[in-house]
């Protein structure tokens, strides 16, 4: 490690000799001079890597010597030092993009200090955080073992995400390996626990809140608990680690009343897992009480154009007819943009219904564009591009019209993605789902270990599109391949992000109550 070169710039620099000669005693080279102006010469001249600087100096004063420094090495961190504790002092300080600030007299300690957390922040942060992760491995793996509620799922899940946010910025690159290796063998043994126990979740009391129940369970209590008019917000195929990536933007304008997890149900895709949210029903009951409504995978036209009527029948059934109430479903930046600008009218609801489509348009479009598989290649990087559309597009403007009209927020979503990588092999005949990690159709082939199959569809309430039908939904992070043409459709959709199958990314999704600030 190269030296760490010090300009410390005061006009009493000879009675801070004590301090100099202890910071040379650690190793760092300090450079000192007497003025602000002799400081601008030197910073241009030379690399520092930081600079002390007093606030009250004769000619040039510590804030003019600050923003001519910024002004021209913007990313050089300059730590304040100052007698005063005046507050507007503090303030333009802070304006300025100080790193720190120190009240004299200081003590070589606090100066240590204040070098460690503005230089050695990233070290010494990813060394701990290795640390951390280390000694909680062990008992993550104890845990997996051990797991067997859906409760319990959730905690784990929420575990592996809380430590995979962690570490992905240390340098440490093998500890995210055997994170990720903790992942795949945390689904292998979630897609065990959901082959126990799914089907018996529709006939016991003790089950998840899931996509059908979610409205009920979780929505209507909201809805009822106050006078606020409640913003209930679906983005599509939004990951919990997605969530939290953006939760701190959002916390700028809402606090956090509440923050679950609800399981979404099987096929985890829209068709079938948002309808249910809007219906309240299982995808056969949709199928037979609302035939005008429902359409079937081999049926034409799109599957999720009636969830309005679908939110209509349930609120009906549910003894809200009463609420005021508007579904609005956002597909692109035009119709974000117009709802911003009527947002003011949606006050006089109870309930608004926001459908946001842009996190699914991500992960198609991760599959068709080289430049979206560049950006996206990884769950990071899936996470950043998330954040950084977030922090641009319409949706954050609503919510920050949510909080000043005093808008109660529900956020979630229908279900999560996963990104698949490897391939398994099935067959069906030309009606077949065209889903990568589910199928439905007769006469299916496929690796019974590769899957959870339904052989009879109603048994988990699926519709049966014909006599001989079934389901059949993929683990972990495979994917569905045809043999025609294989390595040719393998190498297509290998690393892109997919939903329909069971995976903890898939089922376990978010549910957020936020409240304005």
């Amino acid at each position: 490690m190269s030296t760490i070169k010090i300009l410390w710039v005061d006009d009493e620099i000879d009675l801070l000799k004590p301090h100099i000669l202890f910071l040379e005693k650690k190793n760092y080279e300090v450079t000192t001079c007497q003025s602000g102006t002799e400081a601008i010469d030197l910073v241009e001249e030379q690399n520092f890597d930081v600079v002390f600087l007093d606030e009250n100096m004769p000619g040039l004063t510590g804030l003019e010597t600050l923003s001519e420094i910024k002004a021209k090495r913007d990313t050089l961190p300059v730590i304040m030092i100052t007698k005063s504790e005046e507050e507007y002092i503090m303030e333009e300080a802070i304006g300025s993009k100080i790193a720190d600030y120190l009240i004299k007299p200081v003590n070589p300690n606090q100066i240590l200090l204040s070098l460690k957390k503005n230089l050695d922040t990233s070290r010494l942060v990813s060394e701990k955080t290795t640390l951390n992760y280390q000694q909680e491995f062990r008992k993550i793996a104890m845990d997996m073992a051990q797991v067997n509620s859906y409760e319990e799922w959730v905690e784990l899940y929420q575990k592996l995400i809380y430590w995979e946010l962690e570490l992905e910025n240390i340098e440490d690159q093998s500890m995210q390996e055997i994170l990720e290796s903790q992942k795949t063998e945390a689904n292998s043994q979630f897609f065990k626990f959901i082959e126990r126990n799914y089907k018996d979740w529709f006939s016991d009391e003790d089950r998840p809140t899931m996509s059908h129940t979610l409205f009920k369970d979780k929505i209507v209590p909201q809805i009822k608990k106050d006078d606020a008019p409640v913003m209930l917000i679906v983005i599509d195929n939004l990951r919990y680690d997605q969530w939290k990536s953006f939760e701190p933007i959002i916390s700028n304008y809402y606090k956090k009343e509440s923050e679950s997890a609800y399981y979404s149900i099987l096929p985890t895709a829209t068709q079938y897992a948002r309808n249910a949210i809007f219906s309240g029903l299982m995808p056969s009951e949709m199928e037979k009480q609302h035939p005008d409504l429902w359409l079937n995978d081999t049926d034409d036209g799109g599957k999720n154009l009636n969830e309005d009527k679908f939110l209509e029948a349930q609120l009906k059934r549910l003894g809200l007819s009463n609420l005021n109430w508007e579904y609005h479903k956002i597909t692109n930046l035009k119709s974000g943009k117009k709802l911003v600008e009527n947002f003011n009218s949606l006050k006089k609801n109870d309930l608004t219904v926001l459908v946001y489509n842009f996190v699914d348009m991500l992960s198609h479009s991760k599959t068709e564009m080289e430049v979206i598989k560049e950006l996206a290649s990884n769950d990071k990087s899936y996470r950043s591009l998330t954040e950084s559309w977030f922090k641009n597009s319409p949706l954050l403007e609503m919510i920050q019209k949510s909080q000043q009209l005093g808008f109660k927020i529900i956020l979630t979503t229908d279900h999560g993605t996963i990104n698949v990588k490897n391939p398994s092999k099935v067959i069906g005949d030309k009606n077949t789902s065209l889903n990568l990690r589910y199928k439905t159709g007769r006469s299916l082939t496929y690796e019974q270990k590769d899957v959870l199959e339904a052989k009879e569809p109603k048994s988990i309430h699926l519709p049966t599109i014909n006599m001989s039908s079934s389901f059949i939904f993929a683990k972990g992070d495979l994917f569905f391949a045809y043999p025609n043409n294989y390595n040719h459709y393998v190498s297509y959709f290998r690393n892109t992000y997919q939903h329909g199958g069971v995976s903890l990314e898939e089922v376990i999704i978010p549910f957020i109550v936020l409240n304005p600030r």
